[in-house]
C-alpha cells in the first residue's frame, strides 16, 4: 500500500461510488460513510450505514466501496456496516439533496419542519399528496403533484 493513501484519499475515492438506487447520488452524499479509519495492519476500515436495515443494496454497496478503493490503489479494505446510531435522512448533503431533487426525487423534510409540506421536484409546488407509502424501494414514497399532475417518489424522513 502507498503511503500517500490517506482518510482524505479515501473518501475522495468513495464520492464517485453511487447508490445503487439512485445512481445520481453517492454514498458519501446519502452519509452513509460513517468512518475512514487506519487498522492495526496499516490498512483501512471503511465504516457504512445502510439507509435502512434489511436494505437489498447493502451486498451491492459494500461490494461497490471495495472495487473503487481496490482501483485507487488501496489494496483488502475492510467495509463494515454500522446500525448504531441508525442512519437518518438528516445526515444527506445539501449537494445530496439538490442531486434528489434534479433527478425528480423530492428530498427529506427537514426532522426541524416535520409539517412542511412536500415539494414537487419537477415544478416546485407543495400542492402534493401521498399515492402510496412506499415508492420503486421501502425509502421512497409514491407522491403526485396536484399542480402539474406528474408523479414523483419522495425520500422519506427517518
Amino acid at each position: 500500500m502507498s503511503d500517500t493513501i490517506d482518510e482524505a484519499r479515501i473518501r475522495e475515492v468513495l464520492e464517485s461510488v453511487m447508490d445503487p438506487e439512485i445512481p445520481v447520488v453517492s454514498i458519501v452524499d446519502l452519509g452513509m460513510l460513517r468512518e475512514v479509519r487506519r487498522a492495526p495492519d496499516g490498512g483501512f476500515e471503511v465504516i457504512l450505514s445502510p439507509t435502512y436495515t434489511g436494505c437489498p443494496a447493502t451486498d451491492v454497496i459494500k461490494r461497490l466501496v471495495e472495487e473503487a478503493l481496490e482501483r485507487a490503489g488501496i489494496s483488502d479494505p475492510v467495509v463494515r456496516y454500522q446500525l448504531s446510531p441508525p442512519w437518518t435522512t438528516e445526515w444527506i448533503s445539501e449537494e445530496g439533496r439538490r442531486k434528489l431533487a434534479r433527478y425528480g426525487i423530492a428530498p427529506p423534510v427537514p426532522k426541524a419542519a416535520p409539517d412542511r409540506p412536500v415539494a414537487c421536484p419537477r415544478c416546485g409546488s407543495e400542492d402534493t399528496e401521498v399515492v402510496a407509502a412506499f415508492g420503486s424501494t421501502p425509502c421512497k414514497s409514491a407522491m403526485r403533484c396536484r399542480a402539474c399532475l406528474e408523479p414523483f417518489e419522495h425520500f422519506k424522513c427517518h
